[in-house]
């Protein structure tokens, strides 16, 4: 039998040349770019001032302060994954009460656009005499564009990586990661899922670009929807990316959590988090990607980029409930940084 061969490009720094010319590292509120006429390509945006309440002290600060380093013992892989106890998992469970299920991944994006430096290249091949379709499919998928999940090898800040390994002694260019790598999760991820809707907080159909999320949002948020987060949650923040772009067509900077949010996910003791973005909208400094690096590095909080949470937010809204079962599993690449997903809600 044929079988379908994945090509995945995958940046082992998070700033290599390939990622930085998908990721949105500005922050604070700006006009986004119309969509260029039809083969030409998208123009640089102009990036909007910085108006995060977070400093570079205070992020170094948080580096110590927030750090889970050694909670779990000195070799411990996983990070704030270790929160999603078996225990968890059965409260997880009991959500599932209707048997609906919804998808929380975006279609991989296909056209050359101001959010996807490097969409998909797809190509199918038929095989005439045995009636057998095979395909192709190359992707870079850290970045923007394709809704995946970062492991906790995928960033570093000075130097060093989750529970205080060195990058340079655990990813190489050929080889990958030989530690923290996207394998670690081939069992799959079953926890309680919590929307952040602040669009719906906020009576719009999403946030203008660039908008700063911050933590009194997030908590207006849980007394709306009558919730509280908490240990072993996966929290996913709505900004209406998609609808902005099915309406106003592709643009580049993307709405987020702004950095002071980052002790929020330490107090709660959140075990993933995710948006429709890419969780930054800010930068300061060293800190290029300051919720990655907190997240990530201090914390070891993984990280979901480029959700759809369209769907998600009206079948939330029609069942009166914003949490929900939380399933998923990513391709157990070896030594990768990361992994596409299909996550999947279930209420």
């Amino acid at each position: 039998m044929n079988m379908r061969r994945l090509s995945q490009s995958v940046a082992l720094v998070v700033l290599s040349a390939a990622a930085a010319g998908s990721l949105s590292l500005s922050a604070g509120q700006a006009t986004a770019p119309s969509a260029p006429p039809a083969g030409q390509a998208p123009a640089t945006p102009r990036p909007p001032v910085n108006d995060s309440r977070a400093s570079v002290e205070d992020y170094e600060r948080w580096m110590t302060e927030l750090s889970n380093w050694g909670r779990w013992g000195k070799d411990d892989e996983l990070g704030a994954a270790n929160l999603v106890t078996p225990a968890k998992r059965k409260q997880a469970l009991a959500l599932a009460k209707t048997g609906e299920t919804v998808s929380m991944s975006h279609n991989p994006i296909m056209d050359k656009a101001a959010d996807a430096n490097e969409p998909l290249e797809h190509s199918v091949s038929i095989i005439a005499q045995s009636g057998i379709a095979v395909e192709r499919q190359e992707f870079s998928f850290h970045g923007s564009t394709f809704t995946h999940l970062d492991a906790l090898c995928h960033v570093s800040h000075d130097g060093k990586l989750y529970n205080g390994n060195l990058f340079k002694d655990v990813v190489t260019k050929d080889g990958g990661c030989n530690k923290m790598s996207i394998t670690n999760y081939k069992k799959g991820i079953v926890t309680r899922g919590v929307l952040i809707d602040i669009p719906r907080l906020k009576g719009v159909p999403y946030l203008e670009p660039a908008t700063h999320v911050y933590r009194e949002d997030i908590e207006a948020w849980e007394k709306k929807a009558g919730l509280k987060i908490g240990p072993g949650d996966a929290i996913f923040l709505r900004t209406g990316r998609w609808a902005r772009r099915d309406k106003e067509g592709p643009f580049a900077n993307l709405s987020g959590y702004d950095g002071s949010f980052a002790p929020f996910l330490k107090q709660r003791d959140v075990a993933f988090i995710g948006s429709d973005g890419i969780q930054d909208v800010g930068r300061v400094s060293a800190f290029s990607l300051p919720i990655h690096q907190l997240a990530l590095v201090a914390l070891g909080v993984d990280i979901f980029d480029n959700l759809d949470l369209e769907a998600l937010s009206e079948a939330a809204a029609r069942n009166n409930r914003w949490d929900f079962l939380f399933v998923v599993a990513p391709i157990p690449v070896t030594n990768g940084t990361g992994s596409l997903v299909n996550p999947i809600a279930i209420f």
